[in-house]
């Protein structure tokens, strides 16, 4: 994990832009010791929210399967596409 000061993102800005590229993650800022903003790449930044989304898609299929929503397996699935695709599948 990285730190840096306010000041440091003020005054040394391409170091920083350097330094998140570099690594990939995020920089935490701080301000008066105190943690304040987190600076990141925006290709770091695409991905997290990508895996986050993905993350939410595959929590809300699990609570519908906890629910009783019905599931079907791998072997069901290649049955029902081999019907509708005439067994191209």
């Amino acid at each position: 994990m990285l730190i840096k000061s306010s000041s440091a993102l003020r005054n040394d800005y391409d170091n920083l832009v350097k330094l998140s590229h570099e690594h990939q993650e995020p920089i935490y800022i701080t301000r008066n010791g105190e943690g304040e903003m987190v600076f990141m790449p925006i290709a770091a930044y695409e991905r997290r929210e990508a895996e986050l989304k993905l993350l939410e898609i595959l929590l809300t299929a699990e609570r519908n399967r906890l629910a009783g929503a019905p599931t079907y397996s791998t072997d069901d699935l290649r049955s029902e596409l081999k019907e509708i695709y005439d067994g191209e599948v």
